[in-house]
């Protein structure tokens, strides 16, 4: 499908319970939903060989990204999610940009692939954050990140120069198998954790 295809009836107004079906597409092109309100999307399996820009977006909805593929960078910087926001299974082939990115649900990355990098930088996720079973290469970010709904890392894979420095996570930190480096991710790697650990 072609971006402005995408980007037209992703503008329509949200409505309650509807979602658009982009399940399985190629966009031929860069997508850019910069700025855009965007309704509720399915975009499960879709391929973006030229990247997604969504930087300063507001999901309206309900928004699936499960087994996406991203071959340049998808930018979500300062986006805003005000339902879950699903990447599961997920290839960031390239950066994957995430600063500033408000969840009012859930963030849910299990197993995605992150292969040249994340910044997560001061974002804030309001639901649980889910991390499991991911594995990241290269620089990765998540410096003043906060977490009210807890933080679930089950096998997470993190770089040992992975920047956690001023983190807070308010519910429940998950740490079972999870690694930083060659040696186990512990409460003490976060800025702050006021709730129960699981390690």
């Amino acid at each position: 499908m072609r971006p402005e295809e995408i980007r037209a009836r992703l503008s329509e107004p949200h409505r309650h319970g509807h979602h658009v079906d982009f399940t399985g597409i190629s966009c031929e092109g860069p997508l850019d939903l910069s700025g855009c309100a965007v309704s509720g999307v399915d975009f499960t399996g879709a391929r973006f060989p030229e990247g997604l820009d969504a930087r300063g977006a507001r999901f309206e909805g309900l928004s699936w990204f499960g087994k996406a593929d991203f071959g340049e960078a998808a930018r979500f910087g300062a986006a805003q999610f005000m339902n879950d926001a699903l990447f599961e299974g997920a290839r960031f082939r390239s950066l994957a940009e995430f600063s500033r990115t408000e969840f009012r649900g859930i963030g849910r990355f299990d197993d995605a692939q992150f292969d040249n990098g994340a910044d997560f930088s001061e974002t804030v996720c309001y639901g649980n954050f889910s991390l499991q079973g991911v594995s990241f290469r290269g620089p990765v970010h998540f410096r003043g990140g906060e977490w009210l709904g807890g933080l679930w890392c089950q096998g997470v894979s993190l770089p040992d120069s992975v920047d956690l420095s001023d983190t807070q996570i308010h519910g429940r930190l998950w740490l079972r198998d999870a690694r930083l480096g060659n040696r186990p991710l512990a409460t003490p790697d976060f800025g702050m954790s006021f709730g129960y650990t699981y390690a």
